[in-house]
């Protein structure tokens, strides 16, 4: 049954968005639904799922067609993480860190080798990607990574620990930096492309969590690990370029993510305040319960006309969008923990039982408000470009 919020969602997306939204959603309900509590209860990695993304060229909509991709604009890969995100947190993270980090490094920085090696596995799912980033000591601050890379005979030998790092222990390429001067803080950050299977020196511990039990979170350890020369992305001591240059994608992606699940919010709180009874009538007949799913609706909109703004953005070839995305991030990642915390108290005490949904959602949701940038880090941003003090 179409809703008012359906129409809004689609509001200027042409018939092939729409299509590719409907064609999501059909899938993500049909193959992935029926199984996230269960994996959750289990901390099962759905690589079974995942293995059905190539299919639906939904692990390369930002992989150009002449490396196995399914090259899309934008503001259409926006509405696959969306509708990823609305069902599964795991699933969509593994095609965000496929493509708005891993695979747009390599096409925009990559030589000719690196994207024949990476790219069409990475579109045919040959290999996932994990983005081996955040450490023990802190995650947004990368100009002070104590991860170093060290000059050896013919390569780089790397050392030191990163945390909070997802689908690490089935991936096949591992997107890592590290300081080849910590001293020149982000004039020594160096972006490598690095082979786990095949690299020495390289131990995943597991990293323990109070929710994404599904997404198997990792420590991975790097003692002495060497890699070849042709690892390294870009240039060395040049890696903080190609992490800006992923930035605004990256944080597109997780903002359409976070929107996904504030509207995941929506579609369970609703047909709760029409079916749950109290004092003679369902409780969506009080006001207080319709102040808080008018609330939801339109934080949830607001967020989405902003992600859509980003992506209509990229599309039209805007280098740097980066006030923009963090808009679209602070806005969407407080939708989400919001509608959360709305649903589960339209819900009462069954939001926090096994039984439904919306306690694991508020969980996922937090975590989103600290991915690519904390809520405080973007509201700063914000300020900065807005005072001038910070240019795009």
């Amino acid at each position: 049954m179409s809703t008012p919020l359906d129409r809004m969602a689609d509001f200027d997306l042409d018939e092939a968005q729409r299509e590719v939204r409907e064609t999501v959603r059909e899938f993500a309900e049909k193959e992935l639904l029926p199984h996230v509590e269960q994996h959750e209860r289990e901390a099962r990695y759905p690589i079974e799922l995942i293995a059905k993304l190539p299919a639906l060229g939904l692990l390369g909509p930002l992989i150009p067609e002449r490396w196995g991709g399914s090259f899309s604009d934008v503001l259409t890969y926006g509405v696959i993480c969306e509708e990823l995100a609305r069902v599964d947190w795991v699933i969509a993270s593994v095609v965000s860190v496929a493509n708005s980090l891993v695979g747009s490094a390599i096409v925009a920085h990559g030589d000719d080798a690196q994207k024949d090696r990476w790219l069409p596995r990475i579109a045919a799912g040959e290999v996932l990607c994990s983005a081996c980033l955040t450490e023990p000591g802190g995650g947004t601050d990368l100009a002070n990574m104590q991860t170093t890379a060290t000059r050896v005979d013919g390569g780089w030998r790397l050392d030191g620990t990163k945390v909070f790092i997802s689908h690490a222990a089935h991936a096949g390429l591992f997107f890592v930096v590290a300081s080849i001067d910590r001293e020149q803080k982000q004039g020594g950050v160096t972006a490598f492309l690095v082979d786990p299977v095949h690299t020495d020196g390289i131990e995943i511990g597991e990293f323990p969590m109070r929710t994404l039990q599904r997404d198997n979170l990792a420590e991975v350890h790097f003692a002495g690990a060497v890699v070849p020369d042709d690892a390294v992305l870009g240039e060395p001591g040049r890696g903080f370029p190609v992490l800006g240059s992923s930035l605004d994608m990256g944080r597109f992606s997780i903002a359409a993510r976070c929107v996904g699940q504030a509207q995941r919010c929506i579609d369970l709180a609703l047909p709760y305040a029409r079916e749950r009874r109290a004092f003679g009538q369902a409780i969506g007949e009080f006001q207080l319960i319709q102040q808080k799913l008018s609330d939801m609706t339109c934080r949830t909109q607001a967020a989405r006309a902003l992600v859509y703004q980003l992506g209509r953005m990229k599309d039209a070839g805007v280098a740097r969008a980066s006030m923009e995305a963090s808009m679209a991030k602070l806005m969407a990642s407080r939708a989400a923990v919001d509608n959360a915390l709305d649903a589960i108290q339209i819900h009462g005490g069954y939001g926090l039982s096994a039984e439904y949904e919306v306690g694991r959602l508020l969980l996922e949701a937090k975590a989103l408000e600290f991915t690519e940038g904390t809520s405080e880090l973007h509201t700063k941003l914000i300020a900065e470009y807005m005072l001038g003090t910070r240019r795009q």
